[in-house]
């Protein structure tokens, strides 16, 4: 057959293509081939011994996320020990054992190698690389039990939620713990009792974009800690929660303090400005206060030996919109003392901000309340100093204010359709709930949240900038940033929170407020996840939307409204 010069050029080529294909194919089986074989050295038998003392074969249910995503596993690996009195010449075997393993300690390990028992453990939970190693040295005395170890397959991830176990799989943090009854519920005896694996609320590529988002936010401002919450607003599940630092959750006896500490739920903070969302719900809910509301904020308040100031602050009347979108302290203030101590405390109390967490997980802080809940706490309190709450108070709270005023408890564990759901309470009208919708969207369209936008998913949220209490007082140059959103407010789906702790400024003119800091991170977030949360843009423009967010119908008084904003 005959072919022309381009057909003959191609023609090898393509035959190349088939033959590298064909290699290509062989590789990745042998690839596959030897990974399996690599892993089968966890369950072959090299010398096991399943018999009595000591054993201590356990089983333990998986952990996956919302998607079943795996979080947690258990593998089988081999552990080694000995019987002391089959032990020919301890010196030799210490020697031996010590080129394998470079973190023993020859004086302990010759101490139970000549001790009087018959069972004593050398290492727990070999590689499979060590195991060989020793099975090769064929040392009498000294055996192989096969065990399981608790695998963390997305490390540090999500260890705070997690939590950890101890050797013998026994949870001692998270949700490891909170649930260890559960994992571990395996009949010895018939065998017949199947595991099912735990599944969480999380999902995982939300949990692993703020992860991301927070790592970076904290290396760029040197911050103390970072933290975040994503939760959907309509039954309190929990898609991600992150605190950092954090711990490899293999190795958590080599982690500090801080590390080990979920800020999410273990630390109390005065949140500032943020609560100034459950302020202008307070007065609104109570009657006593409308959006067409006025106070004068042009003077500073003096209460007790308190004197209470407007970051930025302006001379005249705010309306109750305007001292929200622009976080007026002074008229919060005024807002409060009109509605009262005991409304106030009463409210609080309706949304949680008052008790503990209901939450699956072992580490959780009560909030920190007054000693004296007088004047001055009611007017402090209205933004956000005086009281100190976890995130997760905060989060589950304002998701109940802009969700149709139904409360939720904040959630870890995915129910499915056998389980009763829980229908939640109502902790404010619908009007109420409306009304701070349409006011959080203002104060990131006109406010202090004007970097947490992000066009087409109609954000709303306020910040947070509240100077950390030390030593009594409170010092200006250490803040806590932080910013709580919500979105799409004109039918809110997910809350998303971020608090960075103490950043650092480069230099003296720079700005590290809620809305600086903690703001662009929820609107970069917001712009990544929802997508694959199924909610795409919106026309912000579309008639139907701008009606959403103005609390009066006729055009004069909107525009009025708009330029005086």
């Amino acid at each position: 057959m005959y072919y022309s010069g381009s057909q003959a050029h191609h023609f090898p080529q393509h035959r190349l293509g088939l033959v590298t294909m064909a290699f290509g194919i062989c590789f990745t089986v042998i690839v596959v081939r030897l990974f399996s074989v690599a892993l089968s050295q966890h369950t072959v038998d090299l010398g096991y011994d399943m018999a009595s003392s000591g054993d201590a074969l356990f089983n333990r249910a998986s952990i996956t996320d919302r998607n079943g995503m795996l979080l947690a596993v258990n593998l089988t690996t081999a552990s080694l020990y000995a019987d002391p009195k089959m032990i020919i010449d301890a010196d030799e075997v210490v020697r031996v054992l010590a080129g394998v393993f470079d973190d023993i300690n020859p004086d302990i390990l010759k101490m139970r190698l000549t001790s009087n028992k018959r069972f004593v453990w050398l290492k727990r939970n070999l590689t499979p690389e060590q195991q060989h190693l020793v099975n090769k040295l064929g040392i009498p005395g000294v055996y192989f039990k096969r065990e399981e170890s608790r695998i963390y397959p997305h490390g540090s991830l999500l260890s705070h939620v997690l939590g950890f176990t101890n050797i013998d799989g026994n949870g001692l943090a998270g949700i490891e713990k909170q649930y260890n009854s559960y994992l571990s519920d395996y009949d010895d005896q018939s065998n017949d009792k199947a595991l099912v694996s735990l599944a969480l609320t999380i999902d995982l590529r939300i949990q692993g974009m703020m992860y991301q988002l927070l790592s970076d936010a904290m290396e760029q401002y040197q911050a103390k800690g970072v933290g975040g919450i994503v939760m959907d607003v309509n039954n309190g599940d929990v898609l991600a929660m992150v605190s950092l630092p954090d711990f490899d959750p293999h190795e958590p006896s080599i982690a500090s303090d801080a590390q080990l500490f979920n800020q999410m739920t273990l630390g109390v903070y005065e949140m500032g400005s943020t609560f100034k969302i459950h302020n202008v719900a307070m007065a609104l809910e109570s009657g006593k206060i409308s959006m067409d509301d006025a106070y004068d904020v042009s003077k500073p308040l003096k209460v007790s030996q308190f004197t209470i100031r407007d970051y930025h602050p302006t001379n005249g009347v705010m309306s109750v919109p305007q001292i929200f979108i622009h976080s007026s302290n002074i008229g919060s203030a005024q807002m409060a003392v009109e509605v009262g101590q005991n409304q106030q405390q009463a409210f609080l109390e309706k949304l949680g901000m008052l008790s503990e967490l209901n939450l699956q997980l072992p580490e959780k802080s009560y909030p920190l309340l007054p000693p004296k809940w007088g004047k001055a706490s009611t007017m402090t309190i209205s933004y956000g100093h005086g009281i100190a709450v976890t995130p997760v108070h905060l989060v589950q709270s304002v998701a109940s204010l802009v969700n149709g005023g139904i409360w939720h408890d904040a959630n870890l564990i995915k129910r499915n359709a056998l389980d009763s759901y829980y229908d939640g309470r109502r902790v404010v009208s619908k009007n109420t709930s409306d009304n701070v919708r349409k006011l959080m969207r203002l104060a990131v369209s006109h406010g202090t949240g004007k970097r947490a936008d992000v066009e087409g998913y109609l954000v709303g949220g306020k910040t947070g900038s509240a100077d950390k209490a030390k030593k009594g007082q409170y010092e200006r140059s250490d803040i806590m940033a932080s910013f709580i959103g919500a979105f799409p407010m004109h039918q809110p789906k997910y809350v998303v929170f971020v608090m960075v702790d103490e950043p650092k400024r480069k230099s003296r003119y720079d700005y590290v407020t809620g809305g600086v800091v903690a703001a662009p991170i929820v609107g970069k977030l917001i712009e990544r996840i929802a997508p694959m949360l199924g909610i795409y843009p919106v026309d912000e423009d579309d008639e139907r939307i701008r009606q959403e967010f103005w609390y009066h119908d006729d055009e004069d008084t909107k525009n009025a409204q708009l330029a005086s904003l």
